[in-house]
């Protein structure tokens, strides 16, 4: 019986799966059915917890069964799942990623910040198109590709169901994650991101990052700086110091325990 955690950080939601041994072989496909929302479990995406040379690692798929690098709201929940199961004691402490080494402020209970790593701008114009409109909008390097773009109006990109073309192509070889923003009347942003690999998400801890550096671009705002953004699934806090050095701020709750043997 393989037993696993079903989770979410603003209803970004997430299988684990706690394999400290790293013993555990998935594929693509059996991925696939655990994320189905119709067959499986249903989630954005799936987390393997395991040790490598003594150290946390966060091996994450997206619900496509494709390897990504990094999830912003995946690596609080898994942080959640080590210290709610006294696997890992509250406090700061480092998870590894396919991105990199992430330090994590985890209290017992309450908001985690995660510290992102730097978040840049990649040079060049990009366009989005969706729902028959083109917008032009900001490449975004957050350790994974994100395609930004700024809207008066969150009707105009319609339901999301069909998946917006990205120009130039060639800046993205392995897809990209896009993120459609508002900026809303009390200086906070409103947000819905398209993830690659996902569809439409309730939210995105690495879009959140790179939303926050768009914004402060288009606004010509000097760092450091701080947003507040709403993705549909709640509200995440991101801060971005003068090293272009981002931090993510956001609730992570775990949900209940699930058995996978039926769809594997």
């Amino acid at each position: 019986m393989i037993k696993a955690t079903y989770g979410h950080g603003t209803h970004n939601d997430f299988v684990l799966v706690f394999d400290e041994a790293d013993q555990l072989k998935f594929t693509s496909e059996q991925i696939k059915k655990i994320c189905d929302r119709s067959t499986g479990v249903g989630s954005d995406g799936f987390i393997k917890i395991v040790k490598k040379d003594g150290q946390w690692f966060m091996d994450y798929l997206n619900a496509d069964g494709s390897v990504a690098e990094m999830c912003g709201n995946g690596i609080r929940v898994m942080a959640r799942y080590l210290t709610q199961n006294n696997h890992q004691g509250s406090g700061i402490y480092a998870i590894n990623t396919r991105d990199g080494r992430k330090f994590l402020s985890v209290p017992e209970e309450g908001d985690i910040a995660v510290n992102m790593g730097q978040v840049a701008q990649v040079p060049g114009e990009i366009k989005v198109t969706v729902n028959g409109n083109t917008f032009r909008g900001f490449n975004i390097d957050m350790g994974n590709p994100h395609a930004v773009v700024f809207v008066e109006d969150m009707s105009l990109i319609g339901d999301l169901k069909t998946q917006p073309v990205v120009e130039p192509a060639s800046e993205y070889q392995d897809g990209v994650n896009i993120e459609f923003v508002k900026f809303l009347e009390n200086g906070e942003l409103q947000m819905r991101v398209h993830e690659r690999g996902v569809g439409e998400t309730q939210s995105c801890g690495t879009g959140t990052c790179a939303v926050a550096l768009a914004a402060s671009i288009e606004k010509r705002k000097s760092l450091p700086t701080k947003w507040v953004i709403n993705p549909p699934g709640g509200r995440l806090m991101v801060e971005i110091d003068g090293h272009s050095n981002a931090t993510l701020t956001g609730p992570a709750v775990l949900v209940k325990e699930v058995e996978l043997d039926k769809y594997l």
